[in-house]
């Protein structure tokens, strides 16, 4: 049986909580969330062959690469010597689904007895009451700020995306992210950040408005997958610097589309299956709670007449009707889908699907699709990447590279039809 260590109420005022590293910039605004209700939060920020090292000495090489990268990332920092170990505590999530990520805090803890550090203990972050510890909870307060703090994330996600590739003078972007990305952390440790949103959204936008950019078109390429490997640039080997270097403008779907696809398949759970009680009622608060800060967040884009709004989720919704059901909900499932044919539907027909080693959902939701969305969308050009602790680094970007180039000649033989239209017009009128 699994020793579990319980993070106590005491252990909240003496232990430092230690959190993987997913998305930089959420990531360190839920942390401070969770800062705000009382609790001592670490972002661990360590990387390299060291922590794919650590994940491979203590994981079974058989799981999935997102699970080695975690548990390899916080083993890492427990053997750095930076923290006290007996005053440590860790903290992951737990989805409770059919995906192999339910069950990352199991062999996390498994990885400690072998590494003799199974005294930490482990805290499990979830909604489904699949653990409980006396000295942590999740309130409906923290929740609820909690998505604000996704939704600025991905706002600031966003703008970045859109106006790094096209800056003057290198840097200007990723400065403006660290600013506002420190300015929301400071509020989000106080009670009533979320009342400011729609101010400081717009403040967010006119900042990133302010940067000089040139006018040179940029090659738009979007990136799907695996969630953390979509969104880890230690598991993707810093892809979106990559696509900047290569003159590409990085377009990245939100952290909120995962959120919404929770929230949804519960609904659909009551649809295909009659589920109904307390989990559909808060499903469906839920589900309204999430689109009317969308809206918000959506209007401010659209006003601005300057940066490009992402579709609503219930967009995304009917695009997959008649393509995958929605009750493909494994890992990343029908949304997968669903944001490879709402990146072509905006424009972005050009996509990486980044596969991580052993996860079977995301090769057949995301691999297994391109099929059938070349069929529907000829004008696509998606190649899946494989990326695991073997995978050589050089010819993942040599197919990245393919990928582009095939694009660019799309680019050109389209240009150079409109200017044959054009002269044969101008002929014509003559």
């Amino acid at each position: 049986m699994e020793n579990r260590i319980e993070f106590t109420e005491e252990m909240r005022k003496t232990h430092t909580i230690l959190i993987p590293n997913m998305l930089p910039v959420h990531f360190e605004l839920i942390a401070n969330v969770l800062v705000q209700h009382g609790y001592k939060i670490e972002l661990l920020k360590n990387e390299g062959r060291a922590v794919v090292d650590a994940g491979l000495s203590y994981v079974h090489n058989d799981m999935c690469y997102p699970a080695l990268l975690c548990i390899g990332q916080m083993i890492d920092a427990l053997k750095s010597g930076k923290y006290d170990l007996d005053h440590t505590a860790l903290m992951i999530t737990q989805t409770g689904g059919g995906c192999r990520a339910s069950n990352y805090i199991h062999l996390l803890r498994k990885a400690l007895e072998r590494a003799n550090l199974g005294h930490i203990p482990v805290i499990s972050l979830n909604v489904s009451g699949l653990e409980k510890n006396s000295g942590f909870s999740i309130t409906v307060p923290m929740l609820a700020q909690a998505v604000y703090a996704i939704f600025y994330g991905d706002m600031l996600m966003l703008l970045n995306n859109q106006v790094r590739s096209r800056e003057i003078h290198a840097g200007d972007s990723q400065r403006m992210l660290e600013t506002w990305t420190r300015r929301i952390a400071e509020e989000c440790r106080t009670p009533r950040f979320a009342t400011r949103f729609q101010k400081n959204l717009r403040a967010m936008v006119r900042d990133f408005a302010a940067i000089p950019v040139t006018d040179e078109p940029r090659l738009k390429v979007g990136i799907v997958g695996e969630i953390y490997v979509k969104y880890s640039s230690l598991a993707n080997n810093h892809l979106e610097d990559f696509l900047v270097s290569q003159g590409c403008e990085v377009v990245v779907p939100g952290l909120m589309g995962f959120i919404g696809l929770m929230i949804e398949n519960h609904l659909e759970d009551a649809r295909l299956y009659g589920k109904g009680g307390a989990v559909l009622v808060a499903s469906k608060v839920a589900g309204w709670y999430v689109e009317r800060i969308e809206k918000k967040m959506r209007r401010v884009l659209i006003e601005s007449g300057r940066f490009a709004a992402p579709a609503p989720f219930k967009t995304l919704c009917r695009l997959v009707e008649g393509v995958i059901g929605r009750g493909c909900k494994m890992g990343e499932g029908w949304l997968l889908t669903a944001e490879m044919l709402e990146l072509i539907d905006s424009g972005c027909s050009n996509i990486i699907c980044a596969q991580p080693f052993g996860c079977l959902p995301n090769h057949i939701v995301g691999k297994g699709m391109i099929r059938t969305l070349s069929r529907l969308h000829p004008e696509a050009n998606i190649v899946p990447i494989d990326y695991d602790p073997g995978a050589s680094r050089v010819n993942q970007e040599n197919r990245i590279k393919l990928m582009l180039a095939v694009a660019r000649e799309r680019e050109a033989r389209a240009h150079g039809a409109s200017a044959s239209a054009a002269e044969e017009a101008a002929v014509s009128a003559q």
